[in-house]
């Protein structure tokens, strides 16, 4: 399915944005990922953010080499070159659960987010991200990548500059306490968590640029990809720095960010309500995309058919406990990114084989 109209600029800014709306949900816009995988280790916590900046950038780098290369337009033409068809169709069989289960996830957040944050019935909170993600997947591929060309500059904006009026406002470096136990109870490492906030951040990255192979051109691609992790990772170190001005206290906060902005103004409360719900959005949309675009890789009316069903059956699941589906799902997310991940991380090594194997 090419795009009509898409010039170099255009192409690499589509990637690049749907890479970070993917990877920008609720956890991250809240702060709370970035608090439980890296400012629980103080000092070090920056070291393992720069890390994941890094590998961010280099997954998008490689899987946006692959899906251009072999022109996949779905994850299922890229996994079995990657892992081996038993694993490739594990994986498969659990980003077949896990992406209709995510959009679930989003939707309750959604309900759960405009009860809490401005009190208004939860039923609207689910029902509005579920009319406008359906609205955006009625609109296809180019539906999905407006979208996120959209949305997910102005989150990057609000969050940076959240983060830094924050650290301009105490200025200097900030004093790190002792590192406390991270919030999981784990007893993890920095390295290790590092590690993990990647792999379990790639399963949505990987279902919806793998559906980019036919409409994207290879340089563009690529590069959107690189430019996306970094970005992303930018973004995390941000988080992270301003958030060590408020150790340990920020560990008490349910969203860490208000913990960030309490300095300047009631005002924020609400912007970063907003800014939360945004996130919501583009993951439940990228869910969606990826799911949609695995079961009719082709695109058109069996495209949007698939999407609009996997909306209307996860929308009763939105009336869960929005915590107990991310005790549940979670998990599952973090053991198939670390098969996706240990994936790409091999590609460099077998790259020639990969592309006479697929020929």
């Amino acid at each position: 399915m090419d795009l009509p109209g898409n010039g170099w600029f255009r192409q690499w800014f589509q990637v690049s944005a749907l890479y970070v709306g993917t990877v920008i949900g609720a956890g991250f816009a809240s702060g709370q990922e970035i608090m439980q995988f890296f400012i629980i280790f103080g000092e070090k916590g920056l070291w393992g953010v720069i890390l994941a900046t890094l590998l961010f950038g280099m997954m998008g780098f490689l899987l946006m080499t692959l899906t251009t290369a072999l022109g996949c337009s779905s994850y299922a033409e890229l996994l079995p070159l990657l892992m081996g068809r038993r694993l490739a169709r594990v994986v498969d069989w659990l980003s077949l659960a896990m992406l209709p289960g995510g959009l679930a996830v989003m939707l309750s957040g959604s309900g759960a987010l405009f009860h809490e944050q401005f009190g208004l019935p939860t039923e609207l909170g689910a029902l509005l991200a579920a009319l406008i993600t359906a609205l955006v997947i009625l609109g296809g591929l180019e539906g999905v990548l407006v979208a996120n060309m959209i949305l997910v500059p102005v989150k990057i904006c609000i969050i940076a500059l959240v983060c830094l009026l924050a650290v301009i406002h105490h200025g200097g470096w900030p004093e790190i306490a002792e590192a406390g136990k991270p919030l999981t109870g784990a007893g993890r490492h920095w390295l290790w968590s590092s590690i993990l906030y990647v792999s379990y951040n790639m399963v949505v990255p990987l279902a919806v640029l793998s559906s980019l192979g036919r409409s994207v051109e290879q340089r563009p691609g690529v590069v959107g990809g690189f430019t996306g992790g970094i970005a992303l990772g930018t973004t995390a170190v941000l988080v992270t720095l301003a958030g060590l001005f408020f150790y340990p206290q920020i560990t008490c906060y349910q969203v860490p960010l208000l913990c960030i902005a309490g300095d300047l103004g009631e005002g924020w409360r609400h912007g970063l309500g907003m800014l939360i719900w945004l996130a919501i959005l583009t993951t439940a949309i990228a869910d969606a995309h990826g799911f949609a675009s695995r079961l009719a890789a082709g695109g058109g009316r069996s495209y949007r058919l698939v999407g609009l069903g996997t909306i209307i059956l996860t929308l009763p699941l939105a009336g869960m406990d929005f915590t107990r589906l991310v005790q549940i799902l979670y998990p599952l997310f973090g053991y198939a990114g670390l098969m996706i991940m240990a994936g790409l991380l091999i590609t460099p090594f077998k790259l020639k084989w990969l592309l006479r194997e697929w020929k």
